[in-house]
């Protein structure tokens, strides 16, 4: 394995390059979207308390109202969220537009209800925006008031998409009551209906839409008709539409500059996929990762990895520069594994050619060499951690793993030790807080930001 200095200097100079051709160095400092300024998961200027609690390191806590999953974002001085709030109004979901392509599919398609009954009451579909160093609210916006037309699983919400900035706008998907676009001191500037969707068992919505230069990118997996689309960042109109042969995903996508392409690489249940950016042209695809896409892929700069862990087990190391669908031909892949425990909900972790993931959503923890496949950590149970949904995330060396039950456990990236005749991880820190936690944490600076079901942390050295 390569030092990991040298490592890691290849890693952020290609994220680096990738984000100054949209100009927009400036989000290393920030974390602009839901996997932080690289995608990856790390902070490359992040350096967060390894410890906390409820009496110790938090610079300000604040009661968020409503209910969302969705990680805060960080821009400057200012934190946004999303949230959806129920009212006492009853109502019934607006009809759908005539002629709408989201038609309703046959309850036979569509599964089990996990949510019971359908929403009777509206909610108020809430951006809002509170003050860095102090958490007070600096604005909020109600984008819509609508009756859902169908539920969610117990542990989702109805703002379970994460927003995201380029630090000029601010992007915000609410699924199916629309994707919005806002300046950073809360003026709506364009607004899209992109149809009504139709998620398998009702469990919810959940991807979040990408920007990358002049383009938002919006993923509609779901059982009415799946597609794809880029969306003028400026205006919100439709540069292009690709439909899509899945079914209900839950696939944020990740945008990777490649060989003169922006590739927006979507995982699917059938296929992770390679789209150009300029076009909406297929590139490449790769099937065989397993039912239930949710983990967003990473990159090294060279291989997109995609995982699956319901049902099946799959990690997948794909090259950037394949073309066509090479499903068929395993000599097209760099590596693949399904002989250990990769991620249902959380999103993998990569940093130093270290690949970092959970098994289903435990606290079971491997890593690989990203360029091999050599494992060098398989199966370690996180002492602390029980259930997970929030990815992990990284900064100064270290790696943040974040329980539902309100447990954040602090390893050390790169660092092993001999366990009789396996490696493991040294946990250096096990912090707990009042809360139950879903979203991702978010790193800049000398902070980290946990957002819990009631609360949102800013976590720091006072």
């Amino acid at each position: 394995m390569r030092s990991a200095l040298l490592a890691c200097s290849v890693t952020c100079l290609l994220a680096t390059v990738a984000f100054a051709q949209d100009g927009s160095s400036a989000k290393l400092d920030n974390w602009p979207q839901w996997r932080g300024p690289l995608a990856s998961g790390v902070a490359p200027h992040g350096d967060p308390p390894t410890q906390w609690d409820e009496k110790t390191n938090i610079k300000w806590k604040v009661k968020v109202p409503g209910d969302s999953t969705a990680t805060p974002i960080v821009w400057g001085d200012k934190i946004f969220l999303t949230t959806a709030i129920e009212t006492e109004r009853e109502g019934s979901p607006e009809p759908e537009p005539e002629g709408a392509a989201a038609s309703a599919p046959p309850a036979a398609k569509r599964g089990f209800r996990v949510s019971g009954k359908t929403p009777t009451h509206y909610y108020e579909f809430v951006v809002l925006c509170l003050d860095r160093a102090s958490g007070k609210t600096l604005w909020q916006q109600t984008a819509k008031e609508a009756v859902p037309h169908e539920g969610h699983h117990p542990d989702g919400s109805y703002a379970a998409a994460s927003p995201m900035t380029d630090g000029e706008r601010l992007y915000v998907s609410f699924g199916s009551r629309g994707v919005y676009c806002y300046d950073l001191d809360g003026k709506q500037l364009w607004h899209r209906d992109l149809g009504r969707m139709w998620i398998f068992n009702t469990f919810g919505e959940g991807a979040s839409p990408v920007v990358h230069g002049d383009a938002v990118v919006v993923n509609c997996d779901h059982l009415g008709g799946s597609f794809l689309t880029c969306l003028d960042a400026k205006t919100g109109e439709t540069r292009w539409k690709v439909d899509r042969e899945e079914n209900t995903t839950w696939a944020t996508p990740l945008l990777v500059d490649d060989a003169g392409h922006t590739q927006v690489i979507v995982h699917g249940s059938t296929r992770v996929r390679s789209y150009d950016l300029a076009t909406g042209e297929l590139l490449w695809a790769c099937g065989g990762q397993g039912p239930s896409a949710i983990p967003t892929p990473v990159t090294d700069g060279h291989r997109v990895f995609a995982m699956t862990g319901f049902i099946t087990n799959s990690l997948y190391a794909i090259p950037l520069s394949s073309r066509g669908d090479i499903t068929e031909d395993e000599t097209k892949v760099s590596w693949k594994t399904r002989k250990v425990g990769t991620p249902y909900v959380p999103s993998p972790l990569i940093d130093d050619e270290l690949l970092y993931f959970t098994a289903g959503n435990k606290g079971i923890m491997s890593c690989f060499n990203a360029v091999t496949g050599e494992p060098i950590v398989e199966k370690q149970r996180l002492e602390g951690i029980s259930n997970i949904y929030a990815s992990p995330v990284g900064a100064a060396g270290r790696i943040y793993f974040t329980s539902r039950e309100g447990t954040t456990v602090v390893i050390e990236r790169g660092k092993f030790e001999k366990v009789g005749d396996k490696n493991e991880v040294k946990i250096i820190a096990t912090n707990t807080l009042d809360d139950r936690f879903d979203a991702s944490a978010a790193v800049v600076g000398h902070e980290i930001f946990l957002r819990g079901r009631e609360h949102l942390y800013c976590i720091g050295t006072p």
